[in-house]
């Protein structure tokens, strides 16, 4: 993990870039205010606990009490760390499903409880930003509606059919690339192709077994609501950061620029979406002709949009960095849960 060392470094390049261009100072950021700045921070880190609550849910509903609910929810607060420091939000599903195997789960189970998660939470986080898009659209921002629409899309669509799929079908490894292995992967190569599919065949035996059962479909729908609500509490970062300094902007606004912003980073070209994030959210307050913000050089809103992604990216990395040390990666061995 030495790599991620760089990303922290890597990913205020995008805060220097635009300072260069509208000429700011760490004082125009500053300006902001303290209160805006920590009650949007607060308002992150509850989003994190939110997303901490569900996990603990799916974990008691399918595994039982496999550690005290304060202590599972720390940990998948702290597997966020890995996800804000790789391309597209991905990697931390990979220390929770580590986390339960550790702790008896099979690894098929658990990271069929991880796709549950993903799943509700992309569909919740897409249904906000495809809302979002149509509204950009209709005040005449076509450019950044299309593009969100387009990956809202595209990523719910993806996840969910393979989801919904996997419970009525057992993919594997294409057989191409199964033979590209055995070829040239030899022996070594031949046993890790035969484990993954082992381990996809495991977990689409979870969705046959689980998915139409009652307990399946109550965790799901609960897992949605959940979703929705933290998504919600997210947007609700940049209405309290940038009221506070003294831009108005209306609360739903604020939720379609976020859950905008957050559809753009999930594209996979920066780190923890870098540039993208703050270049979404920009491009969609431009759109909205009727808001009062005015995004334009030697004006104050670049430095309300650098102190918002620092208040919800870089307060959040040094917070699930702590816990990812103490609680999600600390030694332990359980004997397996049937």
């Amino acid at each position: 993990m030495n790599w991620r060392y760089i990303a922290i470094p890597v990913s205020i390049i995008p805060f220097l870039l635009i300072a260069v261009q509208f000429d700011l100072t760490l004082e125009d950021i500053f300006a902001v205010g303290l209160v805006p700045f920590v009650l949007a921070s607060g308002a992150m880190i509850c989003k994190l606990f939110l997303q901490g609550v569900k996990f603990n849910y799916l974990v008691r509903k399918f595994f039982g009490g496999i550690e005290p609910a304060w202590k599972t929810i720390l940990v998948r607060m702290g597997s966020e760390f890995v996800s804000f420091t790789t391309p597209m939000y991905v990697g931390g599903e990979v220390v929770r499903v580590v986390w339960l195997r550790r702790r008896g789960v099979k690894t098929s189970k658990a990271t069929w409880l991880t796709i549950i998660e993903i799943v509700t939470e992309v569909i919740a986080a897409g249904t906000i930003s495809i809302i979002a898009a149509v509204f950009a659209l209709l005040h005449g921002a076509y450019f950044i509606g299309f593009a969100i629409l387009a990956i809202a899309i595209t990523v719910m669509t993806l996840w969910s059919t393979l989801f919904f799929l996997s419970s009525k079908r057992t993919f594997q490894i294409p057989k191409v690339i199964y033979g590209m292995v055995r070829k040239f992967g030899k022996k070594r190569g031949l046993k890790y192709a035969d484990r993954t599919n082992e381990w996809i065949k495991g977990i689409c035996e979870m969705s046959r077994e689980n998915f139409h059962t009652k307990q399946a479909k109550k965790a799901i729908a609960v897992s949605l609501m959940i979703s929705f609500l933290y998504w919600g509490v997210y947007g609700t970062t940049f209405f309290l950061l940038a009221n506070g300094a003294g831009f108005f902007i209306e609360l739903q606004d604020s939720i379609f620029a976020v859950l905008a912003s957050n559809a753009l980073g999930d594209l996979p070209i920066t780190i923890g979406g870098s540039g993208l994030v703050e270049l979404g959210i920009w491009s969609y307050l431009e759109g909205l002709k009727d808001l009062t913000l005015d995004l334009t050089e030697g004006t104050m809103e670049w430095n309300v949009i650098i102190a918002w992604r620092i208040a919800t990216y870089h307060v959040p990395l040094i917070v699930t960095w702590i816990l990812l040390m103490k609680l999600a990666l600390s030694k332990y061995t359980k004997a397996e849960i049937s």
